[in-house]
């Protein structure tokens, strides 16, 4: 119940250069999630986004789905035509393709 003076009082001096030693850790942690989890996945996202805008009529794809099939026709800026047996062609949300299994080569400008 009695509480000496000498224990009631905070250390003093240090204080403030325990409180950034502290934080030192949550700082890693956070550059590790970084380097380990966010950069890699933001990669990824940049090149299924440059796959997805160089598809063309021809290229044989995966959807998300698991459907194979080959572009016939890119309508727009969200979707694309995909042939995926002989005469049935379904129309696909680009951001669904995950993979482009073999391109086709672009058409040469010169005769």
């Amino acid at each position: 119940m009695f509480v000496t003076p000498a224990f009631a009082q905070a250390a003093g001096g240090a204080g403030g250069a325990a409180a950034i030693g502290q934080f030192v850790p949550l700082i890693l942690i956070f550059g590790i999630m970084y380097f380990l989890l966010l950069r890699p996945q933001q990669k990824k996202m940049k090149e299924h986004k440059a796959m997805i805008e160089a598809l063309r009529r021809g290229d044989q794809v995966v959807t998300a789905g698991g459907i194979r099939g080959k572009v016939t026709k890119v309508m727009d800026d969200a979707d694309v035509e995909v042939e995926i047996a002989d005469g049935v062609k379904v129309r696909v949300v680009k951001s669904t393709i995950s993979h482009v299994s073999s391109k086709t080569e672009p058409a040469s400008g010169a005769n």
